[in-house]
């Protein structure tokens, strides 16, 4: 069972804003996912923040949160559930459930697939579609259709279809590179592909490459012969007094998955399917199934640890999709369900010494204990993205959730270095004025009226200006008449050798505030 742009969906309920309006989630200011409405108004993934609301001028902008995804998609996955048992998480906004004992009970797939979209979006008033098929892949790309993919039929199912679907369907690591590879080589779909012979597909593309050629073909992602899991390998932790806090889940949630991954490594083993249960004070019993789409190390172990307690725990009818467990959990449960070999999980060459490891993990200690005195968005690390203005550049992360990596593309019309090393969050408003006290603007052709003399601040003495630069447009939003019209950024050297960052703006009235300060 698929959720259409699931991301969104969970972005615009936690963020209040109606299905109906058009939304996006971004990440290094670049389209991620986007709704039915944004792409009927010509937004698209990959497209810049800048270019997608120039299509949507009302596009809401959101950002991206694999916890709160995870979360809020719990109540969808525990509606799945409530028809047929053995529910698998692939990722937020996809549910895999072995369909052969329920057509049997339901009669057939396509009453099957009428039952299962009549009761999640009763439940839950989201919109779903769901699919059947052989294999997991095909059934995701059966479920973006809306199909029943007859057996044995995978195949010619997948043979019209965009190579694109690799990348898309079943997202890992490398996938997006390995599409373009195959894009630029002149395959432009899943049967071209599958038409190429095993062996020259694992010398060129490797393992990657052997992964999605089995896909191609309608056959499992995984190698048939996988090896049953031990019953010893679960690892059981309890809790008193019990756990009813976020931020000290997700140190649970490390410490879990770091006594799991070494009970499998000294196994030579990797976990792909991972199941979470739990137990609260009440008695209540929590249960969920996590598919990896390619073995985890102990950083994913963690993360859907922290993802499930996540959904657990902040629950609640303000989500609008349902309530969380009555009292705190005071057992943790991990067992991994489905296992390979280690072999297919390649690690670093180089790791730090012990030292490094105990002074890291001491710090995260500190840092959880802070989050649980104060709150889990107490601590926060930056996060380089994408942007224009210093303050665009830097975003805050709370301990203990995912960081994207820095964006190190290009961005035009962005400030030259050096960067401000103080960036106010409140505005500073300022008077710029030339030799004779008249006030200074910028024009619509990006120039200053007169050169900068005297910066004064209200309760402040005036700082002369002895050296300046710019002006350099901010050429945003310049379609929407609720923005702030002409804006510009420069850069001045006052008595004493400080040296600020000034921003012009003018919307109903001209004015200058201080952006940031230079050390």
């Amino acid at each position: 069972m698929w959720c259409p742009d699931w991301p969104v969906t969970a972005a615009s309920v936690a963020a209040g804003i109606p299905g109906h309006h058009p939304a996006a989630v971004f990440s290094a200011n670049r389209v991620v996912a986007c709704s039915a409405t944004a792409r009927s108004n010509g937004v698209r993934r990959e497209m810049r923040r800048r270019e997608a609301q120039s299509c949507c001028p009302d596009l809401a902008v959101l950002g991206v949160d694999p916890s709160r995804d995870a979360r809020l998609f719990e109540p969808v996955a525990a509606a799945v559930e409530e028809l047929v048992v053995g529910v698998e998480v692939v990722r937020p906004g996809v549910v895999a459930v072995p369909a052969a004992g329920a057509v049997s009970y339901f009669g057939s797939e396509h009453e099957l697939v009428e039952r299962m979209v009549d009761h999640v979006s009763g439940r839950t008033e989201l919109e779903c579609q769901v699919g059947i098929a052989d294999g997991l892949f095909t059934a995701v790309l059966a479920a973006r259709r809306g199909v029943v993919v007859e057996p044995g039929t995978a195949a010619r199912f997948l043979d019209p279809l965009p190579i694109i679907e690799l990348a898309s369907a079943m997202p890992m690591e490398d996938n997006g590179e390995l599409v373009d590879l195959l894009r630029r080589l002149g395959l432009r779909t899943l049967g071209q592909f599958a038409e190429l012979s095993e062996r020259t597909v694992s010398s060129r593309f490797g393992r990657v490459g052997m992964i999605a050629h089995r896909l191609a073909h309608g056959l499992s992602e995984r190698p048939i012969d996988r090896r049953p899991p031990p019953e010893e390998l679960a690892v059981v932790e309890t809790f008193d007094p019990p756990l009813d806090r976020v931020d000290a889940a997700a140190f649970v949630a490390k410490t879990l998955a770091k006594k799991l991954h070494a009970e499998l490594g000294q196994r030579d083993l990797a976990c792909t399917r991972l199941s979470i249960y739990a137990v609260t004070e009440t008695g209540e019993e929590l249960a969920r199934t996590w598919r990896c789409a390619e073995p985890v190390n102990e950083g994913g172990i963690a993360d859907r640890v922290r993802w499930q307690f996540n959904s657990w725990l902040r629950a609640a009818p303000a989500d609008g999709l349902a309530s969380g467990p009555n009292s705190g959990v005071v057992k943790l449960r991990l067992r991994p369900e489905e296992l390979v070999d280690a072999s297919k999980l390649q690690l670093g060459l180089w790791r730090s010494g012990g030292g490094d490891d105990e002074a890291d993990e001491r710090a995260g200690r500190a840092l959880v204990r802070v989050q649980g005195m104060l709150g889990q968005t107490a601590v926060s690390t930056p996060v380089l993205v994408g942007g224009r203005g210093p303050g665009e550049r830097v975003r805050l992360v709370p301990w203990g959730d995912p960081r994207d990596d820095v964006d190190e593309r290009p961005w035009p019309g962005k400030l030259p270095a050096p960067s401000p090393a103080t960036v106010f969050t409140e505005q500073v408003e300022i008077t710029v004025v030339d030799s004779r006290g008249r006030p200074i603007a910028v024009t619509e052709r990006s120039q200053l009226t007169r050169p900068p003399r005297r910066i004064e601040m209200t309760g402040r003495s005036a700082r002369q200006v002895i050296g300046w630069a710019g002006p350099w447009p901010v050429d945003e939003r310049w379609w929407d008449p609720r923005g702030d019209g002409v804006r510009a950024r420069v850069q001045v050297v006052v008595d004493q050798g400080d040296a600020l960052l000034l921003q012009f703006r003018a919307h109903t009235q001209p004015r200058w505030i201080i952006e940031g300060e230079y050390t």
